[in-house]
């Protein structure tokens, strides 16, 4: 009972300190006067990855690879099956050109490269933490020149009022404090829970921690369907599966190499990520071209569902 406390006190700390964290990024930013498309596809993308982030990082330094890889591997598999599959459920949605033009692609690109650094033998080490960085910083430098005026757009709708100054900084305190204070709870949580009932650190890694670190994204993508806003795309999704597999993942094995401990992750769930990642692009054509409706929704959302079951089970 008390590994579930301090996972479910864990989940709500990094929720809210990431909440707060993005909030004071995007305010500091706009104080600094740096155009809206950096701040688009640098602060926001990076800030919104930081619950990822940190416990990945920590996790890794703290003796559990396992939850570190299972956290971004299981968060991809949510982001497509669980987060894209509700919210499609709720709402059709309108997929735009540059998902087969560049998010699709790229998405697959590095989901193929980190395959290939982590099966070959089993750890992420510095140089491939590097080059997987390196991979990112081009990517971002093609959106910022070819792909500005859709990067603007996306911006501009989340735009809100500008804080105060003492609210920022309240805001960044407060959430980089959550953000640590969150990750300690959680790893402490999931740690003790696998040892208590004999599950693999690697499963809970693969639903607990990915699920939790999904929900911000679940709940804005709910909330944006309810408010019937335009701003939700596939490719928000798929930018998000990009940071956690260049950035997360990059940064965290520069910092400490990251190796496998459970065979499961690259003898299953690595395949699945795979598998629901070139979904997506079938889905998004067929029956119709460029759109997303229930059905296709009602597919992911029982492909997450078996996923997790026979992960568990």
């Amino acid at each position: 009972m008390e590994n579930i406390l301090y996972i479910v006190l864990g989940l709500t700390l990094l929720i809210v300190g990431g909440d707060w964290l993005l909030k004071s990024a995007v305010a500091i930013s706009y104080r600094l006067n740096i155009p809206k498309v950096v701040v688009g596809m640098t602060v926001v993308s990076f800030a919104t990855s930081a619950p990822e982030l940190i416990v990945s990082i920590k996790a890794a330094l703290n003796g559990s690879p396992d939850l570190a890889l299972g956290n971004v591997v299981g968060s991809n598999i949510a982001n497509l099956g669980l987060v894209l599959g509700v919210t499609v459920i709720l709402g059709s949605i309108d997929v735009r050109k540059t998902f087969y033009t560049t998010d699709w692609p790229v998405m697959m690109f590095a989901s193929l490269l980190f395959f290939a650094f982590i099966y070959t033998d089993g750890v992420l080490v510095q140089y491939e933490g590097v080059l997987m960085v390196i991979c990112l910083i081009a990517f971002l430098v093609y959106l910022l020149r070819f792909q500005k005026k859709n990067i603007e757009e996306e911006v501009e709708e989340d735009n809100e009022e500008e804080l105060a100054l003492y609210k920022v900084l309240l805001f960044l305190a407060i959430g980089g404090v959550a953000l640590w204070g969150g990750s300690e709870l959680l790893i402490n949580g999931a740690v003790g829970l696998a040892t208590a009932y004999g599950v693999s650190e690697r499963v809970i890694g693969v639903t607990v921690v990915s699920v939790g670190t999904s929900i911000p994204e679940l709940a804005a993508s709910i909330i944006a369907i309810i408010k019937k806003e335009k701003a939700i795309s596939v490719g928000n999704l798929i930018g998000s599966n990009i940071f956690n597999l260049l950035a997360v993942l990059g940064i965290t094995a520069i910092i400490t190499p990251i190796r496998v401990v459970d065979q499961g992750l690259l003898d299953f769930d690595i395949f699945w990520m795979l598998g629901i990642s070139f979904l997506i692009l079938p889905l998004v054509f067929i029956p119709k071209s460029l759109r997303l409706n229930w059905k296709e929704g009602i597919v992911l959302l029982s492909i997450y569902i078996y996923f997790v079951y026979i992960t568990v089970v």
